[in-house]
């Protein structure tokens, strides 16, 4: 079965609330800067440099919301993006017990990722209707990384460094044929729903979260 195009999904990784963007963003920039630390030396043109650790890699993107259609206030769509921006108090500090944000990740195409926290939103309102609801609106996002891991690392069947997986269902998408894709097999589709306790295996819906637990 050919690979469905999908839409870009950012997932609370608290809740497990997955937020499908209405539109894929047209571009993205990630970005990463590195601590140096020259000690200049007398009679030396170049002094030592010494490493001082890395920074977190950051990703920004613009997304793009429409409800004119549905005369439906826009904030409706962009609301869930702002809720990873407050306090939760069901994402605690581990040192010091007080909520956070929550972590969430950005999902885009077959098996890449970006795990972070929301580092910045700035929302620009476009259109209104006559009587100044919004409904159309543009989000300049800005995520942090939060562990270490490569940028966009692939998901692929022979990497197993997690203890399990998470996928974000988008419209089209089978669980053979997920199975396949990170498996290599789409016959292991009975072990996904077995994991997931999923009732009816061929109803699957966008936004959808499923946990890939490596095959025993």
């Amino acid at each position: 079965m050919p690979e469905q195009p999908g839409k870009a999904v950012i997932m609370n990784l608290v809740t497990n609330e997955a937020v499908k963007c209405q539109f894929n963003p047209n571009e993205y920039t990630l970005s990463k800067t590195n601590d140096w630390t020259v000690k200049a030396k007398k009679g030396m043109n170049v002094g030592k440099t010494d490493f001082g650790g890395g920074q977190p890699a950051s990703l920004k993107l613009q997304l793009f919301f429409n409800t004119t259609d549905t005369s439906e206030d826009v904030r409706k769509q962009t609301e869930k993006l702002w809720d990873l921006m407050m306090v939760d108090a069901n994402s605690k500090n581990p040192k010091t017990n007080k909520g956070e944000p929550p972590r969430c990740r950005f999902q885009w195409g077959k098996g890449r990722y970006f795990t972070a926290v929301i580092k910045s939103i700035t929302q620009k309102f476009t259109m209104f209707l006559d009587d100044g609801t919004p409904v159309r609106a543009t989000l300049d996002v800005t995520f942090q990384q939060y562990t270490d891991e490569k940028l966009f690392d692939p998901q692929n069947p022979t990497s197993r460094s997690e203890a399990r997986k998470v996928w974000v269902v988008v419209e089209g998408q089978t669980l053979d044929w997920i199975a396949y894709q990170e498996y290599g097999d789409s016959a292991h589709w009975r072990y996904i729903a077995e994991t997931n306790n999923l009732a009816n295996p061929r109803e699957l819906r966008p936004g959808q979260v499923l946990n890939l637990a490596p095959l025993p």
